[in-house]
């Protein structure tokens, strides 16, 4: 699998658009972005990929949760390129597949587990792949430092899921990826967690 930024140098304020493709073209595959951003560079981007023959240049779009940076562009996008759409928000406008939390997603060609986790909004969810450990989190705070900090349960429990796994990159909304001491970061901002104020979930 091959993870792409395409807005590692951003032309303006944006969420990081990652592309995801397989590096084979023999095996089951969806050529995939999770979060489409608001950033046009994208479409300059997706001239330089090269895609598969028979494969369309985006099967799917994965949001990770409503904000405007990270949804802008997905009613222009889907409609040049007809991706299915997948959110946890039924409000986010070109959404097709409403996820729930739970469900086994073909992204380029491993399975990504979709995780709620309500902690940076109520529609956050993270994709977890346990075949490589890749995690994609959007804007969840999966990685933060001791401060007056009060967090609902919902999002307690989510972290604590979250730790359960092997995770050996994580990939952020903003900001370069975590590629070291992913399971201890993620640990140790549990600790932080319960050591804070923790209010009832919804």
């Amino acid at each position: 699998m091959k993870v792409l930024n395409l807005t590692e140098n951003p032309t303006t304020y944006t969420c990081n658009v990652y592309y995801l493709k397989s590096e084979f073209s023999s095996v089951p595959s969806n050529n995939t972005i999770i979060d489409i951003g608001r950033d046009r560079i994208i479409f300059e981007k997706f001239k330089d990929i090269v895609v598969y023959p028979g494969k369309k240049l985006i099967d799917q779009i994965v949001i990770t949760h409503n904000h405007y940076d990270h949804t802008s562009l997905l009613e222009v996008v889907k409609k040049e390129y007809s991706p299915t759409v997948f959110g946890f928000s039924p409000f986010i406008k070109g959404v097709d597949v409403i996820l729930k939390g739970g469900e086994s997603l073909l992204i380029a060609d491993k399975y990504f587990e979709v995780i709620h986790t309500p902690g940076h909004t109520q529609d956050s969810v993270c994709l977890y792949c346990k075949d490589n450990g890749y995690l994609f989190v959007g804007d969840t705070p999966v990685i933060i430092n001791p401060g007056d900090w009060s967090f609902e349960e919902n999002y307690v429990r989510a972290m604590k899921y979250l730790c359960r796994k092997e995770v050996s990159k994580i990939f952020f909304g903003h900001g370069p990826p975590l590629e070291k001491n992913c399971n201890e970061r993620l640990r140790r901002t549990l600790e932080v967690i319960l050591e804070s104020g923790i209010k009832p979930g919804n």
